[in-house]
């Protein structure tokens, strides 16, 4: 874990070495954060990072969420997923269906993916399987600006638990 002052004291580059990981495959998001320090701490940090996404014209942040994994989907089951989406997956049971709960995921995905045009993106830690599939059932029925905000939402809490990880206060 790295302290708040010494990532305060962090030139770019180290920035964004520790920081680019936390939005899954957006290391722009750290780099753009990194001009905003000094950080009184991780909720300031996050907020800083969260405002880079949300000012992104809307194509950046639809690039964004498609460099997200599905859920259970192939590069879960490729094993290819980010060190995080893996341990994240892991830890809600989405690396160990039978194949029949895999094939729900996959319809579920699927039909996420034709309706919103991105994968669907949920914090999982600390949720199950069955939790999970009934929220993204449930999101299937947005309408596509509040599931985009509903994605982001989520986003901002993976991240959030992301940072608590890697920084001290």
């Amino acid at each position: 874990m790295t302290d708040l002052a010494t990532l305060n004291r962090m030139d770019a580059p180290a920035f964004e070495a520790l920081l680019g990981p936390v939005f899954e495959h957006a290391p722009w998001v750290a780099r753009a954060a990194w001009a905003r320090r000094p950080f009184t701490g991780i909720a300031d940090l996050h907020a800083a990072m969260m405002a880079v996404l949300r000012a992104a014209p809307a194509e950046t942040r639809r690039a964004f969420f498609n460099g997200h994994p599905e859920l259970a989907g192939p590069e879960a089951r490729a094993r290819i997923l980010t060190a995080d989406s893996a341990s994240e997956q892991g830890s809600a049971g989405l690396d160990r269906m039978e194949a029949a709960d895999a094939a729900v995921f996959d319809r579920l995905n699927a039909a996420y993916r034709a309706r919103f045009g991105f994968p669907f993106i949920i914090a999982v830690r600390g949720r199950g399987r069955a939790e999970i599939r009934s929220v993204f059932e449930a999101r299937l029925g947005q309408d596509p600006d509040a599931e985009e905000a509903t994605a982001l939402d989520e986003v901002a809490q993976i991240t959030r638990m992301r940072l608590e990880r890697l920084i001290t206060p």
